[in-house]
């Protein structure tokens, strides 16, 4: 069966996390804690729609991609409406979120669930998901946990190719004033 023929997606395609009158949407906070626009926080919050079809319907644990983690993460904070509306309500069971519990056999296990939810995503939804939310296992596990959150207010952040251009720029300016004055 696809998503598009379970009632459970039919529920959550229409779901929306919070009270629809709030001064700030649960889509604006997800936006500004991230530093996103408000068209990637929309395009999270369906691929956390998604993820939640996955975790109830794919059969295996579903790993969610970092951007729909932090969707997931904010919407715990929400608690009634969490366990109350969506759990209680739409899912009709708890979805629990479960840190790992570290190490390299962890780390193996929870790439390969990765892994299998992507290929879940596919079958069920009948297409790639988008790989700027969802990056492949490797990325996922391999490179983005570099990644670090930094408070803009304490620190600015400077893509390493700019600190390289730059670098170079005063390594040149520094011999041509050699050349000229040594």
């Amino acid at each position: 069966m696809t998503a598009a023929e379970h009632p459970l997606w039919n529920a959550l395609r229409d779901y929306r996390v919070g009270p629809v009158d709030a001064a700030l949407s649960f889509e604006a906070r997800l936006a500004r804690e991230n530093g996103w626009s408000a068209e990637h926080a929309d395009a999270v919050m369906a691929e956390y729609r998604r993820f939640l079809f996955l975790a109830m319907a794919a059969g295996h644990m579903a790993v969610p991609s970092e951007a729909v983690d932090q969707a997931w993460h904010l919407h715990l904070t929400y608690s009634r409406d969490y366990w109350d509306r969506l759990c209680g309500e739409v899912l009709q069971a708890p979805l629990h979120h479960g840190p790992t519990a570290g190490g390299a056999e962890e780390g193996q296990r929870y790439f390969a669930f990765y892994a299998e939810t992507l290929a879940s995503y596919e079958r069920l939804f009948g297409e790639v998901p988008p790989e700027k939310i969802w990056p492949s296992a490797w990325q996922r596990f391999h490179i983005d946990p570099r990644a670090r959150r930094v408070s803009l207010a304490h620190a600015w952040v400077v893509p390493k190719r700019a600190v390289r251009l730059g670098a170079a720029a005063v390594a040149v300016i520094a011999l041509a004033a050699v050349a000229l004055w040594g």
